[in-house]
């Protein structure tokens, strides 16, 4: 009998049709929450904790890409496509506090530093004209904060300004009054990837997993109410939240391989905010399955 495969996760509403996989379709692995994020996931990828993770697209490339840079081996392939829709990225400070809206300099709650909350960070900075290729200097003051609860709680003490992080899992404590909404940012890619370690690529348990997790996509389509009750009564959110959320996300008919073009993207807007050289990584050498 194979070993099972370790797969890390988020532990969020997106994480709904790999629960389907592993209680209805048979999938054979150990689920490891990874609350803090893709960031962590790539940590622990290195250092053979996990065998598979499923994260944000901007995560997992700024993580090749420094890899790259480094001059290390790449400690994972992207293998799959999970969610098709871009990522909502709301813009969070302390319900207390007098910040309206973001500014060059603050600053920046990120779970981890090459994190999505990291890397959309010089994505807005992107956006706002904010970089200057001829300086190292960053566009905001990072503070890496490791998990969403210290973020939250970051923000309220004044440790950070502001922090970003996905939308519908911010919402509640928008409702509660525990922090305040200045803004949002969507992604400009197709926001969830799957990747394996990069010895695992053609192991065919991975072929396994990821028609499980086709499965688990095609329940969760077929299954709305099932997914609501799941996420508002396991996960952190409200049924209104959950039912909100369904109608925003798209997962892939098919997760198996990635889009080349997708990846393309990702690497020129990275590139472009600094995250990593653009020039010296290859879409080729990060994706492990190609559609």
């Amino acid at each position: 009998m194979s070993q099972k495969l370790r797969i890390g996760f988020v532990p969020e509403h997106f994480s709904t049709p790999l629960h389907f996989a592993s209680t209805h379709y048979g999938l054979s692995a150990d689920l490891i929450p990874y609350p803090s994020g893709t960031g962590h996931m790539i940590q622990s990828l290195k250092a053979d904790e996990i065998d598979v993770g499923i994260g944000l697209t901007e995560g997992w490339v700024a993580g090749l890409g420094k890899a790259k840079e480094a001059e290390e081996e790449a400690p994972y392939k992207i293998v799959g496509t999970y969610v098709e829709t871009p990522l909502c990225w709301a813009i969070s400070t302390g319900s207390k506090r007098d910040v309206r809206e973001v500014e060059k300099g603050m600053k920046l709650g990120v779970s981890r530093i090459g994190s999505g909350s990291y890397v959309m960070g010089f994505v807005l900075a992107d956006q706002k004209g904010w970089l200057d290729p001829s300086s190292s200097n960053a566009p905001f003051d990072i503070i890496p904060l490791n998990t969403f609860a210290r973020l939250r709680e970051g923000v309220n003490d004044g440790t950070a300004d502001i922090f970003m992080w996905e939308h519908f899992t911010s919402k509640r404590y928008y409702d509660n009054g525990e922090i305040k909404r200045i803004g949002e940012i969507y992604t400009p890619w197709s926001s969830w990837k799957i990747v394996a370690k990069s010895e695992l690529v053609e192991d065919e348990r991975i072929g396994a997993m990821l028609d499980a997790i086709n499965k688990g996509v095609k329940h969760f389509k077929d299954n709305q109410e099932e997914a609501v009750k799941y996420i508002y009564t396991n996960l952190d959110y409200s049924e209104e939240d959950a039912r909100a959320w369904l109608g925003t996300v798209k997962f892939a008919e098919d997760v198996k391989g990635v889009d080349r073009k997708v990846v393309d993207k990702t690497i020129g807007i990275l590139g472009k905010a600094g995250v990593l050289d653009a020039k010296a990584v290859k879409s080729e050498e990060m994706i492990g399955i190609v559609r």
